[in-house]
Protein backbone atom coordinates (compact mmCIF):
# COMPACT_ATOMS: atom_id res chain seq x y z
CA UNK A 1 0.00 0.00 0.00
CA UNK A 2 1.50 3.20 -1.16
CA UNK A 3 1.61 6.55 1.04
CA UNK A 4 -1.19 8.25 -0.85
CA UNK A 5 -4.03 5.13 -0.25
CA UNK A 6 -2.56 5.51 3.57
CA UNK A 7 -3.08 8.73 3.72
CA UNK A 8 -6.85 8.98 1.86
CA UNK A 9 -7.81 5.76 4.14
CA UNK A 10 -6.31 8.12 7.86
CA UNK A 11 -8.73 10.93 6.25
CA UNK A 12 -11.17 8.72 5.54
CA UNK A 13 -10.86 7.80 9.18
CA UNK A 14 -10.58 11.20 10.68
CA UNK A 15 -13.80 12.23 9.30
CA UNK A 16 -15.84 9.60 10.03
CA UNK A 17 -14.62 10.29 13.57
CA UNK A 18 -15.44 13.76 13.20
CA UNK A 19 -18.67 13.35 11.80
CA UNK A 20 -19.67 11.05 15.12
CA UNK A 21 -18.56 13.41 17.50
CA UNK A 22 -20.67 16.22 15.38
CA UNK A 23 -23.64 13.74 15.81
CA UNK A 24 -23.23 13.07 19.34
CA UNK A 25 -23.28 16.51 19.90
CA UNK A 26 -25.68 17.50 17.77
CA UNK A 27 -27.94 15.13 19.82
CA UNK A 28 -27.21 16.39 23.56
CA UNK A 29 -28.18 19.79 22.10
CA UNK A 30 -31.40 18.71 20.73
CA UNK A 31 -32.82 16.99 23.65
CA UNK A 32 -31.18 20.31 26.11
CA UNK A 33 -33.09 22.29 23.47
CA UNK A 34 -36.41 19.78 23.55
CA UNK A 35 -36.46 19.65 27.24
CA UNK A 36 -35.68 23.32 28.05
CA UNK A 37 -38.38 24.78 25.72
CA UNK A 38 -41.01 23.31 27.99
CA UNK A 39 -41.34 26.69 29.96
CA UNK A 40 -43.64 26.71 33.21
CA UNK A 41 -44.77 23.68 34.12
CA UNK A 42 -41.74 21.40 35.78
CA UNK A 43 -40.47 18.57 33.71
CA UNK A 44 -41.55 14.86 34.29
CA UNK A 45 -39.54 13.69 37.12
CA UNK A 46 -38.88 17.16 38.63
CA UNK A 47 -41.69 18.13 40.28
CA UNK A 48 -40.79 17.56 43.54
CA UNK A 49 -37.15 19.62 43.46
CA UNK A 50 -37.78 22.72 44.82
CA UNK A 51 -37.00 25.77 42.80
CA UNK A 52 -33.66 27.91 43.38
CA UNK A 53 -31.85 25.32 43.85
CA UNK A 54 -29.59 23.49 41.07
CA UNK A 55 -29.69 19.90 41.36
CA UNK A 56 -28.41 16.45 39.38
CA UNK A 57 -31.21 14.02 37.95
CA UNK A 58 -29.37 10.60 38.26
CA UNK A 59 -30.37 7.64 36.19
CA UNK A 60 -29.13 4.15 37.10
CA UNK A 61 -30.37 0.56 37.33
CA UNK A 62 -29.97 -2.27 39.94
CA UNK A 63 -27.14 -3.98 37.87
CA UNK A 64 -25.53 -1.30 36.80
CA UNK A 65 -22.15 -1.68 38.56
CA UNK A 66 -19.98 1.65 37.39
CA UNK A 67 -23.26 3.43 38.63
CA UNK A 68 -22.91 1.51 42.28
CA UNK A 69 -18.85 1.39 42.90
CA UNK A 70 -17.99 4.69 41.26
CA UNK A 71 -21.13 7.06 40.16
CA UNK A 72 -23.43 7.14 43.39
CA UNK A 73 -20.28 7.70 45.48
CA UNK A 74 -19.28 10.08 43.66
CA UNK A 75 -22.66 11.93 44.08
CA UNK A 76 -22.51 11.21 47.55
CA UNK A 77 -18.88 12.86 48.18
CA UNK A 78 -20.51 15.91 45.91
CA UNK A 79 -23.65 16.61 48.12
CA UNK A 80 -21.71 15.88 51.27
CA UNK A 81 -19.63 18.94 49.55
CA UNK A 82 -22.10 21.51 48.56
CA UNK A 83 -24.61 20.25 51.46
CA UNK A 84 -27.66 22.56 50.99
CA UNK A 85 -26.49 24.37 47.78
CA UNK A 86 -27.52 21.05 45.63
CA UNK A 87 -30.46 18.34 45.29
CA UNK A 88 -30.05 15.28 44.02
CA UNK A 89 -33.02 13.03 42.50
CA UNK A 90 -31.65 9.22 41.46
CA UNK A 91 -34.27 7.17 39.29
CA UNK A 92 -34.06 3.42 38.38
CA UNK A 93 -34.93 3.32 34.90
CA UNK A 94 -35.77 -0.35 35.26
CA UNK A 95 -38.57 0.66 37.82
CA UNK A 96 -39.73 4.02 35.43
CA UNK A 97 -38.47 3.06 31.97
CA UNK A 98 -41.48 5.69 30.30
CA UNK A 99 -39.48 8.64 32.48
CA UNK A 100 -36.23 7.05 31.05
CA UNK A 101 -37.43 7.77 27.38
CA UNK A 102 -38.85 11.22 27.94
CA UNK A 103 -35.64 11.93 28.83
CA UNK A 104 -33.76 10.45 26.28
CA UNK A 105 -31.74 8.11 28.62
CA UNK A 106 -29.62 5.48 25.73
CA UNK A 107 -27.56 4.17 28.81
CA UNK A 108 -26.79 4.37 32.38
CA UNK A 109 -25.34 5.96 34.49
CA UNK A 110 -26.74 8.96 32.62
CA UNK A 111 -26.60 12.37 34.55
CA UNK A 112 -28.30 15.66 33.78
CA UNK A 113 -27.57 18.59 35.26
CA UNK A 114 -30.59 21.37 36.19
CA UNK A 115 -30.05 24.60 36.82
CA UNK A 116 -32.11 26.39 39.69
CA UNK A 117 -34.69 27.47 37.46
CA UNK A 118 -35.87 23.57 36.70
CA UNK A 119 -34.15 23.97 33.16
CA UNK A 120 -31.55 20.88 31.74
CA UNK A 121 -28.10 22.70 31.12
CA UNK A 122 -25.75 19.89 30.49
CA UNK A 123 -26.24 15.79 29.71
CA UNK A 124 -23.42 13.30 30.64
CA UNK A 125 -23.37 9.42 29.30
CA UNK A 126 -21.34 6.97 31.21
CA UNK A 127 -19.34 7.65 34.86
CA UNK A 128 -18.92 11.27 35.67
CA UNK A 129 -16.41 12.44 37.56
CA UNK A 130 -17.03 14.47 40.77
CA UNK A 131 -15.02 17.47 39.75
CA UNK A 132 -16.93 17.39 36.61
CA UNK A 133 -20.30 17.52 38.10
CA UNK A 134 -19.16 20.40 40.35
CA UNK A 135 -18.02 22.65 37.56
CA UNK A 136 -21.49 22.06 35.63
CA UNK A 137 -23.05 22.49 38.98
CA UNK A 138 -21.34 26.32 39.16
CA UNK A 139 -21.55 26.63 35.56
CA UNK A 140 -25.12 26.00 35.80
CA UNK A 141 -25.40 28.01 38.54
CA UNK A 142 -23.64 31.07 37.57
CA UNK A 143 -23.42 30.64 33.73
CA UNK A 144 -27.09 31.16 32.52
CA UNK A 145 -29.05 34.03 33.23
CA UNK A 146 -32.26 31.76 34.33
CA UNK A 147 -29.94 30.65 36.90
CA UNK A 148 -28.69 33.49 39.18
CA UNK A 149 -30.56 33.51 42.24
CA UNK A 150 -29.03 31.04 45.54
CA UNK A 151 -31.86 29.03 46.96
CA UNK A 152 -32.57 26.90 50.10
CA UNK A 153 -31.94 22.79 50.07
CA UNK A 154 -34.81 20.55 48.80
CA UNK A 155 -33.85 16.95 49.33
CA UNK A 156 -36.27 15.33 46.73
CA UNK A 157 -37.79 12.22 46.66
CA UNK A 158 -40.41 11.27 43.86
CA UNK A 159 -41.90 8.01 44.93
CA UNK A 160 -40.14 4.66 46.48
CA UNK A 161 -38.07 4.30 42.92
CA UNK A 162 -36.27 7.51 43.53
CA UNK A 163 -34.75 8.77 46.62
CA UNK A 164 -32.48 10.80 47.55
CA UNK A 165 -28.27 9.85 47.51
CA UNK A 166 -26.79 11.07 50.77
Amino acid sequence: MGATQLIVRLAIAVAISLLGIAAFWGWNRFQLRRLGGSRGDKLRGLETMQNGVPGILYFTTPDCQVCISTQKPALQRLQAELGARLQIVEVDATVQPELADYWGVLSVPTTFIIDQSGQPRHINHGMTSQDKLRRQIEDSRWGSPEADQEGAVSQSRLGAEQEHIG
